[in-house]
Formats: structure tokens, C-alpha cells, sequence
């Protein structure tokens, strides 16, 4: 049995037919969530929900998130996994196939405390922030 609700809409590349997120229902519009389960724009018609969706595409699933921790430092991580049952993030390996890393189990949809990383967030070049 899905997560999701079941008047949701899941929306698809017409290339590849990769899923991009879904299209929610409100009043008479759609909201555009994605993946991790955050509304990308409030309300629009099909057809804008359906552009935000594909403009947002899957690219940011690459990126270098932050992940803020109750009273310790930020960690820099990666998307692992991310599903409508959970969001699996680990320590960012800087591509080194022998790192150690840490890996964390999120709800889903993704929770605030998981973030897009922006500057001043740790990186490997930033050992001790002053």
C-alpha cells in the first residue's frame, strides 16, 4: 500500500518517464511537490504545476545538502535514497571510495532540518569555523 494519497498525481519525464514528483490537489488547482515531498509553488493550474515539476527536475538528487543537528554542527551530506517511505542521506565521501561515512534515516516527506547547502555551510576546505 502507497504512502501517498490516493487523489495525488504522479508526474513523469515524457522522455523517460522518470517520476519528477507529483501533482496534489487544491480546491480547483494542483500543488507541486517533490520527491522529498516539499511543495514547490502554492496552487496553479495543471499546466503550470506540471512546468514547475519540470523545471525543478532531478539534477538538485546530486547535490550537496546540509543537514542541521540539535546542538552540534551541520553535517554536509548526499542523497542516498529517497523514497514516499523515507529519505536516506549519509556524510559526504568527496568521492573517496574508502571514507567512512554516516548514514541517516529520514521521514519522509524530507524535514526541514535537511537542507540545500548555502555558502558558509561546512565543506572539505573548512576544518574549524571561527
Amino acid at each position: 500500500m502507497s504512502p501517498l494519497p490516493a487523489d495525488w498525481v504522479a508526474h513523469r519525464r515524457p522522455d523517460d518517464r522518470e517520476i519528477l514528483g507529483w501533482l496534489r490537489p487544491e480546491g480547483d488547482d494542483w500543488v507541486p511537490v517533490s520527491l522529498l515531498g516539499r511543495d514547490l509553488a502554492g496552487p496553479l493550474d495543471w499546466t503550470a504545476a506540471e512546468e514547475a515539476l519540470e523545471e525543478a527536475g532531478l539534477t538538485w538528487l546530486g547535490d550537496v545538502w546540509t543537514l542541521e543537528q540539535d546542538g552540534d554542527r551541520p553535517l554536509r551530506v548526499r542523497l542516498v535514497e529517497v523514497t514516499p517511505e523515507r529519505v536516506v542521506v549519509q556524510t559526504d565521501d568527496f568521492g573517496a571510495v574508502d571514507a567512512v561515512v554516516e548514514r541517516r534515516v529520514l521521514p519522509w516527506p524530507a524535514p526541514p532540518q535537511l537542507r540545500p547547502r548555502r555558502a558558509g555551510d561546512p565543506d572539505a576546505h573548512v576544518l574549524f569555523a571561527g
